[in-house]
């Protein structure tokens, strides 16, 4: 073999293995090529699925912040009502109050012969015992009682809005002349309110009568000191609940 031939065969058999080196790393290079395309559609489908993770955490969180906002708003409106009705109520306590006491010292006189002024649950309660209006067994009042009476309308005069509820109250002993107990403490109960209107000018829509008659003791019957307690009249002072009703309604 001359040395052309034996050049020429090395150079092909160098070519050929150049060749098949270079496909083995083409080969190489398209897997690598391959796994990155496959890891860059996983990346691509993953970031894809934290993007709307992140959209669904976003709407939810401005859901909660809405409600977080409106239930805030709605305690901010509660407070402020339950400040406003809470005023009224204190108010009317401080109104409660001071009507006792302008009771209270228009009938110092009679502070010792019967009657009592006190209050419970935001109502004022003037109690005047029978022997201070009346003469046994009787519904005419005495002078005595139509004073007591007339220093009350003074006050009552003052506070055109407040309601007036006159309860008259026996023992249970039978009295002659009339038909029952019953009967006499509602005539009683008439007469105050007549007096009230007819001899101390108050509006008779402003008043109430009603007799309960043995039905609401306070004193033991069996007693003359308890059957004494049992023979008044209650005088009921409403104060205007209506204003606060109203208050609370519009609430």
């Amino acid at each position: 073999m001359t040395n052309k031939s034996t050049i020429f065969f090395l150079l092909l058999g160098a070519v050929i293995l150049s060749s098949c080196g270079a496909g083995k790393k083409l080969d190489n290079a398209n897997a690598q090529i391959a796994d990155l395309q496959s890891q860059n559609t996983q990346l691509t489908s993953s970031n894809n699925d934290l993007k709307k993770q992140v959209t669904d955490l976003t709407t939810q969180n401005k859901t909660v912040t809405d409600q977080f906002n409106s239930y805030k708003v709605q305690c901010q409106k509660n407070e402020q009502e339950l400040k406003e009705v809470n005023d009224a109520m204190n108010e009317l306590a401080d109104n409660v109050m001071a009507l006792q006491a302008k009771i209270d010292s228009a009938e110092a006189e009679f502070n010792s012969k019967g009657l009592e002024v006190h209050s419970e649950n935001g109502v004022v309660y003037v109690d005047m015992q029978d022997n201070l209006l009346y003469k046994s067994g009787s519904a005419k009042l005495s002078e005595d009682g139509k004073k007591a009476l007339g220093n009350l309308a003074s006050v009552l005069s003052e506070m055109p809005k407040l309601k007036v509820i006159v309860v008259g109250n026996t023992d249970t002993v039978r009295v002659k002349g009339v038909a029952d107990n019953w009967s006499l403490s509602t005539e009683r109960a008439n007469g105050v309110v007549r007096t009230l209107v007819k001899d101390y000018n108050l509006d008779p829509a402003r008043l109430t009568a009603a007799g309960k008659g043995k039905f609401n003791p306070i004193g033991d019957n069996s007693t003359e000191e308890g059957r004494a307690k049992n023979r008044r009249t209650e005088i009921v002072l409403n104060p205007d609940w209506e204003r606060l009703w109203e208050s609370v309604k519009k609430q």
